[in-house]
């Protein structure tokens, strides 16, 4: 299955590369996010399959009350991101767990869109204390099999994930962690492309 999945990336690479959004879900104020997220980032970086988009939710004020008519505000809020979710081929959802779950912010970015996540991978970054943000991820694949999207099942985990990174931001023990998003990101990869191709040649029947 290794092979596998390592041929269709390779295959990927020949061809124009994938659009990946990048979520970062956190809008705290302090939050540790950004130190996750340029760790993932520079694993990205070093991959020539997936051309990144990011779509930092700290960024983004869209209201809770989802409307048919949003306001000329909320369009514009909504122009932010809606965009990037519908030219991407596959999305990594990076999120903390917060009280068991993930954040607000997550919840109204995937509420507020619908056929810009249908028939497209999604792969899970986690961080938090014992958990590792794991049970935050449990929910989220339970919410986008429900906006039709496809989660990849293997993900990344940083538990006490702010005892791991030193003050310049760098995994102080980093081999388990990029040997699992090379495995996140060759999963995301295959099913990138092969719902890609399947779209290609007819459309997805939602």
């Amino acid at each position: 299955m290794d092979t596998d999945i390592t041929n269709s990336a390779a295959v990927t690479n020949a061809a124009a590369p994938l659009t990946l959004a990048l979520i970062v879900a956190s809008d705290r104020e302090g939050r540790f996010a950004p130190v996750i997220a340029d760790w993932i980032r520079s694993r990205l970086d070093e991959r020539e399959d997936f051309a990144v988009t990011v779509v930092d939710l700290a960024e983004v004020d869209l209201p809770t009350a989802l409307s048919h008519h949003p306001s000329p505000a909320v369009r514009a809020e909504l122009a932010k991101v809606s965009p990037a979710l519908a030219a991407a081929d596959a999305f990594v959802v990076l999120t903390p767990e917060y009280n068991h779950s993930f954040p607000a912010a997550l919840k109204n970015l995937i509420d507020w869109h619908f056929t810009e996540w249908q028939a497209k991978p999604v792969g899970f970054v986690s961080y938090g204390g014992i958990s590792g943000g794991l049970r935050a991820v449990e929910q989220l694949r339970q919410i986008f099999a429900e906006v039709h999207a496809v989660t990849v099942r293997d993900s990344v985990s940083f538990h006490s994930a702010w005892s791991l990174f030193d003050e310049d931001g760098r995994h102080k023990d980093p081999a388990g962690a990029e040997g699992a998003a090379k495995v996140l990101l060759d999963q995301l990869a295959w099913w990138a492309l092969a719902l890609k191709e399947a779209k290609s040649a007819r459309p997805y029947a939602a």
